[in-house]
C-alpha cells in the first residue's frame, strides 16, 4: 500500500512504476481472443528488489514485456518514473526503454563473433555508430564490475555460460538504467554460478539504487528478494494469500 500524494507525482518524487487496471488480450475481435492479463495493479517502488513468481502460462512473461514496454497493454495504464507511456508512439516507447530499462535474459543473446568488451558497447553507440574513448572505458568499468577483466577482449561465445550471462548483466547496465528486468536469467546456470549472478543483480540494486525485477521458479532465489510479485492466471495474488 502506498501512501496518498499530497502533491502531484513529478519524475522526481513518483514511484519508479505504476499500473493501473492493466490488461492483456491477444487475437482481438477473433473468435479465439483470449485475455492473459486481468486488471494488474502494480506500485513498484524506487530502489525495489522483487521476485515475480507463477506456475508456467501464469502470464509472467507478458507482464514482465508490458513493463518492459515491449508491448503494449490492450486496456488500462502503466507510468514510468512519472511519465505515463500508453500515450507514447512507438518511437516514445523505444527512446524511453532505452534510457531507462535494462534487460536480462534466461538466455544471454550476446554476439558470439564479437568480444566481451564489444558486447557491452553495443547500447552505448547510439547514433554515433563508433565507439568514443569514453564509451570503452565505461564498458570496461562495468566489465570489471562483473568480475571479467581478465576476459574482456575474449569472444562471447568461448567464454562460460555464467560468464556469459554476467557479460549480458554488464550490458544490461550500459545505460544506467533505472530499472533492470532479469527474466529468469538464472534458468540456465549451474547452482553456482546462478548464485553469483543473483549477488551482481542484489549487488547492484544496494550500491546503484537499480530497481530490479526477477522472475524466476526458484524459490531460494525469491526469498532471498524484498518482495514477492505471486502471478496465477493472470492476476496478481494479495501478498500472504498462499
Amino acid at each position: 500500500m502506498t501512501a496518498p500524494a499530497t502533491a502531484p507525482a513529478t519524475a522526481t518524487t513518483a514511484p519508479l512504476l505504476v499500473l493501473r487496471g492493466v490488461r492483456k488480450s491477444y487475437n482481438l475481435g477473433q473468435r479465439n481472443e483470449c485475455e492473459v492479463l486481468h486488471g494488474i495493479d502494480l506500485t513498484l517502488e524506487r530502489g525495489a528488489f522483487c521476485a515475480v513468481v507463477g506456475p508456467s502460462g501464469s502470464g509472467k512473461s507478458t507482464l514482465l514485456n508490458i513493463v518492459g514496454l515491449l508491448d503494449r497493454p490492450t486496456h488500462g495504464s502503466l507510468a514510468l518514473m512519472g511519465q505515463e507511456t500508453t500515450t507514447l508512439d512507438d518511437a516514445g516507447l523505444t527512446r524511453l526503454r532505452g534510457q531507462r530499462i535494462g534487460f536480462v535474459f534466461q538466455y544471454h543473446h550476446l554476439l558470439g563473433a564479437f568480444t566481451a568488451l564489444e558486447n557491452v558497447l553495443m547500447p552505448l553507440l547510439g547514433d554515433a555508430g563508433f565507439a568514443t574513448r569514453a564509451m570503452t572505458e565505461h564498458a570496461a568499468e562495468l566489465l570489471d564490475s562483473v568480475g571479467l577483466t581478465p576476459w574482456r577482449d575474449q569472444l562471447a561465445d568461448q567464454l562460460s555460460g555464467g560468464q556469459q550471462q554476467r557479460v549480458a548483466l554488464a550490458r544490461a547496465l550500459a545505460m544506467s538504467p533505472a530499472l533492470l528486468l532479469a527474466d529468469e536469467p538464472t534458468g540456465n546456470l549451474d547452482t553456482v554460478s546462478a548464485d553469483a549472478v543473483f549477488a551482481l543483480l542484489r549487488h547492484v540494486n544496494k550500491t546503484q539504487g537499480t530497481s530490479v525485477l526477477f522472475v524466476t521458479h526458484n524459490p531460494e532465489l525469491a526469498a532471498r528478494c524484498d518482495h514477492t510479485i505471486e502471478v496465477v492466471d493472470g492476476h496478481l495474488l494479495p501478498a500472504g494469500a498462499r
